[in-house]
This record gives C-alpha cells, sequence and structure tokens, in this order.
C-alpha cells in the first residue's frame, strides 16, 4: 500500500513522540524525586537548621538579659528576658509543625528545660524583690548557667542532626541527577537518531516540491505574480501548490490596490472606491455615498504650510476612521479621493449615523491646528485669489450624501459627479453640516 505524505509524516511523528513521551516520563519522574528532596532540605532540613541557630542566639540573649538584670534590676531587662522566651517557644512550635515525627521527643524535652529555666528567673525575680541578691545570683550562677548549657547541648544536637540530614540528601540529589542526565540524554539522542533517520526517508519526496514553492514564493515578494510551477500532485502538496496560485493572484489584486491608496492617510484611492460601488450597485441594495470636504482649506493650508496642512488631513481620516469605529458600523467602506476629500459607503440609515457624528465633532478635533490667536479671533488673516487681504473662517466640514438602490445611476462616475456637485451646493451654507440630495433639491425648489 502506497502511503501518503499525511500519512508518512504521521507514522514519523508517532515514532518520534514515542520515543519523546519516554524520555520525558522518565525526566519528569526523576524530576519529582528531585524535587521531594529539594522540598526536604529547604522547608525541612534548611529550616531546623536555621531555626536551631536562632535558638541558640535567643538563648544567649535570654541569658544575657537575666545577668544584667541581676546586676541593674532594671524592669525593662525582665521584659527583654521574656520577650526572648516568647521567641524560643515560638520557635519551638515552629519546628513541632514543620519536622519529623522523631523529632517529638526532643522538642519536648527541650520545652520542658525551657519553662525550669524560665521558672527559675521567676525565683530570681522574687529573691530580688525580698532583696536576696546574693541567694538570686547562686540561683543564676549554679542552677540558670547549668540549663542554659543543657539546653544548648541539646539545640547544637538538633542543629547537627539538620546539617547531617542536609547534607546526605544533597549528596542523594547529586547522584540521582548524574543518572537521570545519563538516562535521559541516550533516550534523546536515540529520538534524534530515530527522528533523522525517518525524516531522510520522506525528505526527497518532500524536499524537492517545496523548493519550488519556495522559489515561487521569492519570486512572489519581487512582485512576479506569474510563475508557473508546473506540479501536478494529487496530495497534500499540490493543494498547497494550489493555494500558492490563488494567493498569487489575490496578492496581485491587492498590490493594485495598495498602489491606489492615498501615502498620506493609507485608506483605499479612486480604484478601490469605483469597484466598492460597482459592486453596491451590483448587489441592487439601498447604499448611501458620503462625499467629506473641507471648507476653507486652502486659505489654511496658505497660511500654515502645507506640512501642518497634511497633518489636517491624516486627522479628518483618523476622525472619520474612529467615528465610524464608535458607531459600530465597521463594515462602512472608507477611501480617500486626494487632498481634503474623502468617501464614505455604507447603508443609508448608517451611513447618516456616521455623518451625523463626524460633523458632531468635528470642531473639538480640528482646533488644536489652529493658533490660540486664530481660535479666539474665529477666523485667519490671508489673502484672496486677488491678492488682497480678507478674512476667512476656520476649517468646517460638508458631506453630501447620494443614495442609490443600483437603479438611479448607470456607472459609479455618474453617482459621484452627483454627490460632488451636491457638495459645491452644500459648501454655500455655513459651519459643519451633512445634506442628502433629496433635501437639498427641496430647499431649492422652496427657494
Amino acid at each position: 500500500m502506497k502511503l501518503t505524505i499525511n500519512q508518512k509524516l504521521l507514522l514519523s511523528y508517532l515514532a518520534m513522540a514515542l520515543l519523546t513521551v519516554v524520555a520525558s516520563a522518565y525526566a519528569i519522574v526523576s524530576l519529582q524525586h528531585l524535587n521531594k528532596l529539594a522540598y526536604a532540605i529547604i522547608n525541612k532540613d534548611f529550616l531546623l537548621l536555621d531555626t536551631s541557630r536562632q535558638m541558640l542566639d535567643t538563648l544567649l540573649a535570654q541569658e544575657s538579659a537575666e545577668k544584667k538584670y541581676l546586676i541593674l534590676k532594671d524592669p525593662s531587662l525582665a521584659n527583654i528576658f521574656w520577650e526572648r522566651s516568647r521567641t524560643f517557644k515560638n520557635s519551638i512550635e515552629r519546628m513541632h509543625k514543620n519536622q519529623l515525627p522523631d523529632m517529638t521527643s526532643t522538642l519536648a524535652l527541650l520545652s520542658g528545660m525551657h519553662d525550669q529555666y524560665d521558672n527559675l528567673f521567676r525565683r530570681e525575680t522574687a529573691f530580688i524583690g525580698e532583696n536576696r541578691i546574693e541567694e538570686a545570683a547562686t540561683v543564676s550562677e549554679r542552677e540558670g548557667r547549668k540549663s542554659i548549657e543543657d539546653m544548648a547541648a541539646l539545640v547544637h544536637q538538633i542543629e547537627n542532626r539538620a546539617g547531617k540530614d542536609m547534607d546526605s540528601r544533597m549528596n542523594l540529589i547529586r547522584d540521582r541527577s548524574t543518572t537521570a542526565t545519563r538516562i535521559t540524554a541516550i533516550l534523546s539522542v536515540t529520538s534524534l537518531i530515530a527522528g533523522f533517520s525517518l525524516a531522510l526517508l520522506i525528505t526527497y519526496n518532500i524536499a524537492r516540491p517545496l523548493k519550488k514553492l519556495e522559489r515561487m514564493a521569492r519570486l512572489i515578494a519581487e512582485g512576479n505574480f506569474n510563475y508557473d510551477l508546473n506540479m501536478n500532485r494529487q496530495d497534500s502538496i499540490g493543494s498547497l501548490a494550489q493555494a500558492f496560485i490563488f494567493m498569487a493572484e489575490r496578492l496581485k489584486i491587492l498590490e493594485t490596490i495598495n498602489r491606489d491608496a492615498s501615502p498620506l492617510t493609507g485608506l483605499p484611492g479612486n480604484i478601490a472606491i469605483e469597484n466598492c460601488l460597482k459592486k453596491w450597485q451590483r448587489e441592487r441594495k439601498p447604499f448611501s455615498l458620503c462625499h467629506v470636504d473641507l471648507d476653507n482649506f486652502k486659505p489654511f493650508a496658505d497660511k500654515y504650510g502645507y506640512a501642518w496642512a497634511s497633518e489636517v488631513i491624516k486627522e479628518v481620516g483618523n476622525i472619520i476612521v474612529d467615528r465610524v469605529k464608535a458607531t459600530g458600523h465597521t463594515d462602512a467602506f472608507i477611501g480617500h479621493i486626494g487632498g481634503d476629500d474623502f468617501i464614505v459607503i455604507a447603508e443609508p440609515d448608517k451611513a447618516e449615523t456616521i455623518c451625523k457624528q463626524i460633523v458632531s465633532g468635528f470642531d473639538q478635533s480640528i482646533m488644536k491646528f489652529y493658533t490660540e490667536q486664530d481660535r479666539k479671533t474665529g477666523f485667519i488673516l490671508g489673502n484672496d485669489r486677488s491678492g488682497k487681504p480678507q478674512q476667512f473662517p476656520l476649517i468646517t466640514v460638508t458631506i453630501a450624501v447620494v443614495t442609490d438602490d443600483g437603479t438611479r445611476f448607470k456607472t459609479p462616475h455618474e453617482m459621484a459627479k452627483v454627490a460632488a456637485e451636491l457638495k459645491e451646493h452644500a459648501k454655500r451654507l455655513p459651519g459643519n453640516k451633512y445634506v442628502k440630495q433629496g433635501e437639498m433639491e427641496e430647499e431649492k425648489q422652496n427657494a
């Protein structure tokens, strides 16, 4: 039976996967053992070692406070003694919660010895209160010193036990790590060799056509979309070759559209606009063509310069895109004819909502491009076409809306021409506005 490429790849992957699973499973089990040992070192041995050292420091501090109290009789020293006593008991409690069961008897013995030491200090305190200084000193020197020495010896015993356990577990970690590393390496190398061998068996069948596809990809990247693969295969690579051919055709179309796009705003240009209009007219569904234009833009550009005027064009493009997104009508088409002329194509209701959004917030966005003085006066000073000084209003936006259902206009050019004429009539109206063709015709008749 002749295997397909998918079957060959699947079998090779299964073989490599099996070896990989074996190696991974062994590594995971070994790692779990090492983690347990490391956990025991950190949460048992190290804690025990660290706590025992802290307990020795606490005993020394407690003994120091006791000796000083016998000499100075300062109540604050007694407070320090009892504070260190509580610290010592807390350390014992911490060991009880975290250590091995065989430590219970040792910790119980240590706790009892510490209670005896606390009682000795109470006797010393009582003797001092009765002004029996010599008796207090005798208790401290004989019984107190011995109690401290016994507790310190027991704590040292715990510390030594923790150190030995830590060394033992560290050695075990080292030995197990070495063994696990060797076995995992052997399994991994075996997996790699098996995988490489299986790869060689299917390389010839796959590599050559893939080289052709690679060559085609490079040619497509260089702009050559007409490369003939000359590959007739009834398998996955054949399907991939057909997908490459389809991709080349689509990229050819997209490149044409991209060349048509506005370099200033990145929005689609005239070719894309015309294709969109043709699509809507073919579907014979109602749609609106919104021609967006800026009023008094040329005086602005004359005064502020082309670079700043270009920023205004970019801002207008952003305003339109943002307003379309804000309305949620993401299926609306936005195009840039050039200069300060833009196009929005959408269903009539959606188009009207978009126009309202653009008009309502236009002033807030455009005023930042003027100087403070021009914003206050509400106009700019410039020269008309004859060179005479003149006041020009600030930039406003005019939107002319023409609606069609695929039957009113024969061509996109005819519809665009009507929208341009409507825009010119609407520009005579003051302020930001949008007008629909029917409303403008009614105003002309009433006038």
